[in-house]
């Protein structure tokens, strides 16, 4: 017998499908729906890789915590701020562009400095990629590599590298993600995993996450009011972002949509959305009919 689930799951396969044939190009879609201890509730797809976008940001700000926690990094010291940097393939220059970015204050501030609270900040409330690249370059990728690990991610999901390091993604280094690994970082800050660090780690984190800007997504298709902590990640072709979600009344829960799919950015978006609705129905009309 369908379950509001089992509707759902034909539906996005069905959009697959219905793109790829309007389209010729590749399309795919992925849904983890889950508490905060990583029970999966719902998954459509959820282990196919995609490009990571701006997802990646999510790992890289729990691990700056995490080292400033430890006393490894003091969250006020100063960066030197700069549009250029080197690719960890060749050490290579590559420079951003700040037309590309949304964050002003930080391309205002190139030839002075901004603290790693402020980097972390912009990284996650702006989407910045110029605080991203500064931010990863204090932090380092191999603990960024630790957080995945210790929240239980796949292989398939990988921060290689940083934003527009060119030469980096033409040798086949580059930043991937799952909907469920997304899903089990997310969950693991709702928790407060204590192998992060717990509340002093992922508090902060989680503040950070509900004042960000970029909320076209997954929180749009929720109903009005509801809080959420999100982290989207968007180019040409990718449209991602995971949440996790506090409603009033309920218990809280975690949904990842992945989507590689050639959209335009406010349809894509708008696309996400979509899936975050119908996603929330098929929640409630499962626990109504339960």
């Amino acid at each position: 017998m369908p379950t509001p689930f089992s509707d759902l799951d034909s539906r996005l396969h069905r959009a697959v499908v219905d793109h790829r044939a309007r389209d010729g190009g590749p399309a795919s879609v992925s849904v983890w729906l889950g508490d905060l201890d990583g029970r999966l509730r719902y998954a459509h797809e959820a282990e196919a890789p995609h490009y990571a976008a701006s997802t990646m940001k999510l790992p890289l700000v729990v691990a700056a915590h995490r080292r400033a926690v430890r006393g490894e990094l003091d969250l006020h010291a100063d960066v030197p701020v700069t549009g250029t940097f080197a690719s960890v393939l060749d050490g290579s220059p590559f420079a951003l562009d700040e037309g590309e970015d949304q964050d002003p204050l930080t391309w205002g501030a190139v030839g002075g400095s901004r603290t790693v609270a402020e980097l972390a900040d912009a990284a996650i409330t702006e989407s910045s990629n110029i605080a991203t690249n500064l931010l990863l370059g204090v932090v380092g990728l191999e603990e960024v590599a630790e957080v995945l690990r210790l929240v239980g991610c796949s292989p398939r999901t990988v921060v290689g590298r940083g934003i527009e390091d060119a030469a980096a993604r033409e040798a086949g280094i580059t930043n991937t993600v799952t909907a469920s690994d997304l899903g089990l970082v997310m969950a693991a800050v709702g928790r407060r995993d204590e192998a992060l660090g717990g509340e002093p780690v992922l508090g902060p984190v989680e503040e950070l996450l509900a004042r960000q800007r970029h909320v076209d997504q997954v929180p749009a298709g929720l109903p009005d009011g509801t809080p959420t902590a999100s982290k989207s990640g968007w180019i040409p072709g990718v449209s991602h972002d995971v949440a996790l979600v506090r409603p009033a009344g309920e218990e809280p829960f975690v949904l990842a949509v992945c989507t590689t799919i050639d959209l335009e950015e406010t349809e894509a978006a708008a696309f996400v959305a979509g899936i975050a609705r119908d996603v929330w129905a098929a929640a409630h009309a499962e626990g109504a009919g339960a």
